[in-house]
């Protein structure tokens, strides 16, 4: 196969899970990746940094949620805003991706660096939304609360998607979950 080829980054990426997969992550190294894809090590370190970046290399989901929020609408509600975000990021990112992700999950709940790392970008994507909605205007709790609610509402809905035996779409999980976190909202004001 050519060094070249578009798809060099998804095949260094299949290769990569496959092997995680089989061997593990902690003795699977970058020339099993390159040797598995039928690439070189250079063309590796020019898509990935390393092999942890086959997992989070590509994650501009936080650059998006703010491009979002600074672009819409004066008056929309923040919240409206990172829901629309959410829904939209599940049907065009995530459900074509769910065996590989499920794969990914896998090996990322078994290796604890990775679940640092893991934490790391929740923890980006709460920031990128927190400091979105403060540069609409909003007070900081409002920021806080928003940017809270969005990100654990995304987990918790990946979460139960990924083990879905019957996989219905991420949207429907996400809807659910909303449902369920206005549901004890609801509760707690009693």
């Amino acid at each position: 196969m050519a060094r070249w080829a578009p798809d060099t980054r998804e095949r260094l990426r299949a290769a990569a899970l496959e092997l995680f997969e089989e061997r593990g992550f902690g003795v699977t190294t970058v020339p099993d990746i390159v040797e598995r894809a039928g690439v070189t090590r250079r063309t590796f370190f020019r898509h990935f940094s390393d092999k942890r970046e086959v997992f989070f290399g590509d994650d501009e989901i936080p650059a998006q949620a703010t491009a979002m929020l600074a672009a819409a609408p004066d008056g929309a509600a923040p919240f409206a805003i990172a829901w629309t975000g959410l829904r939209a990021l599940a049907a065009e990112r995530f459900e074509p991706r769910r065996d590989q992700m499920a794969a990914s999950r896998r090996i990322i709940e078994a290796e604890p660096a990775l679940r640092e790392r893991d934490l790391q970008k929740q923890a980006d994507l709460r920031e990128a939304i927190r400091a979105g909605c403060a540069a609409r205007g909003s007070d900081p709790l409002t920021s806080r609360v928003v940017a809270g609610l969005t990100v654990e509402l995304l987990q918790t809905a990946l979460e139960r998607w990924l083990s879905d035996e019957n996989r219905m779409p991420l949207t429907r999980h996400l809807d659910a979950v909303r449902q369920r976190m206005s549901d004890v909202l609801g509760d707690l004001s009693s």
